[in-house]
Order: C-alpha cells, then structure tokens, then sequence
C-alpha cells in the first residue's frame, strides 16, 4: 500500500509542478520524511495523508487507488499557486475540505 500512496503523492505533486520542499512545507514535516513517503521507503501517517487530500483537493480514496481512472482524479485535482507561504497552504487545504465535505454532502443528499 505505501508504494501505492507514494506514486499516487508523487504524481499529484508533479501534476501541479510542486517541490518537495513545498509540499513537505505545507503538510508541515520535513522535507527528508517526504521524500520518504513520496519514494515508499516510509510509511505515510495518517494525519499527512490526510492534509495531503486536502491541499490537493481529492478525497483521501484517490490516494489508495491503484488503478487508470486515479490519472483523471489526480489531473482534476491538480492545483498550482506560485510563491505559496505556508499561510496560503493552510489557508488552501481548509478551503478544500469545506469543498470536500459539502460535495459529500451533496451526495448524500441525492441518494
């Protein structure tokens, strides 16, 4: 499973042309743990997985997939801002899982 999240992780970061460094910047852990993460070779924790979703804008799953459709998910999800501080990130991911959360709702809703 953690070669899984680290392609997933991986692809999202490249998709939205990110450092490693400001990734790990904006998940708030180092940039040595996530590149450990990214390559595989460290388990992701589940508070991080979780942050990552939101800063990328995708529900946690996209990050468990392991198939083609993930591709699309992870393209729609991708997102660029240039000269990110960590406030913005923060500031990013909150946003996202307002969106997140009210789509699930939404969801529910049209069952």
């Amino acid at each position: 499973m953690d070669k899984i999240i680290a392609r997933n992780i991986k692809k999202l970061r490249e998709t939205a042309r990110y450092t490693q460094d400001e990734i790990a910047q904006a998940l708030g852990v180092t940039r040595s743990a996530y590149s450990n993460y990214e390559s595989g070779d460290r388990e992701v924790p589940y508070d991080v997985i979780e942050k990552a979703s939101d800063f990328f804008g995708c529900d946690m799953a996209v990050l468990f997939e392991e198939n083609e459709n993930v591709d699309a998910m992870i393209l729609a999800s991708a997102f660029r801002l240039d000269g990110m501080t960590a406030d913005d990130a923060a500031e990013i991911m909150r946003f996202k899982d307002i969106v997140k959360s009210y789509l699930k709702m939404e969801a529910i809703e049209a069952r």
